[in-house]
């Protein structure tokens, strides 16, 4: 599996230092509520970063406000070395950021095939778009090559997520980010979707920002960072994950 992502051409005196995604004192409300609070994060090229925590600190609406769902009061978010804070959610996708919403959202009176045809409408000025889907897709996921007339609606959970994630790698992304990948699937197709990420990463030099809850894999990742109220609390390489960072952020 192997291709060159394309969305903004880096700054060659500049590579080394350069981040895939950099997050600068990021405050973000709803209404009157302060949701997110001075969050500074990077995600480094190349790299699985894990954002842990438990429900409703704020980690969904990080990801919306990376995406252009939600606008910030304060602060930065850099993709490539640029402010994408002005950009809207489609011209982020555009550049080269792929996303996976929590619940998929893949849609359900279309058939694999034509949903993963629609991941092509991000890639835009960046590419041709035919109606033709690559091998790579296939290999990440062989079983949504059997079934590419199928409905999308008539897939299990863990098949729904593995579509989700082949149709935003279509766009040839960047940054894939995921809002819980492995929410409701069961054990044997979670194990796949790790699987499939790591080589993403691995193999197209994507960065991957995740939001997971599941140990294995978050363990998967190269750095967390874990949330509580709002704000980034802890980070470190998942292989110094001690059990107590598990247990503050992770156990239910």
């Amino acid at each position: 599996m192997s291709y060159t992502n394309s969305a903004i051409a880096p700054d060659p005196a500049n590579v080394g230092a350069q981040s895939t995604l950099k997050i600068s004192d990021l405050n973000v409300y709803y209404g009157e509520s302060h949701i997110l609070r001075n969050v500074d994060m990077t995600v480094a090229p190349g790299k699985m970063v894990c954002l842990i925590g438990r429900n409703g600190v704020g980690k969904t609406t990080l990801l919306k406000t990376i995406m252009g769902l939600l606008k910030p009061r304060s602060g930065n978010v850099e993709y490539l070395g640029h402010s994408i804070l002005s950009r809207t959610p489609d011209q982020r996708a555009r550049l080269g950021i792929g996303y996976v919403p929590q619940g998929r959202e893949i849609i359900p009176r279309l058939s694999i095939k034509e949903n993963l045809l629609l991941g092509l409408e991000a890639i835009g000025t960046r590419g041709v778009k035919t109606n033709t889907i690559p091998d790579d897709i296939f290999e990440l996921f062989p079983v949504l090559k059997t079934m590419l007339n199928r409905m999308g609606g008539d897939l299990s959970g863990g098949q729904q997520q593995q579509l989700a994630i082949a149709r935003a790698m279509m766009s040839r992304p960047q940054l894939l980010v995921l809002d819980e990948p492995t929410e409701g699937i069961q054990p044997s197709i979670i194990l796949e979707i790790e699987a499939a990420v790591k080589r993403i990463v691995r193999e197209t030099g994507t960065s991957v920002l995740l939001v997971e809850q599941h140990l294995h894999f978050v363990r998967q990742a190269d750095w967390y960072y874990a949330m509580q109220k709002g704000g980034i609390v802890a980070q470190g390489a998942t292989s110094e994950l001690s059990n107590e960072v598990i247990q503050r952020f992770l156990a239910v």
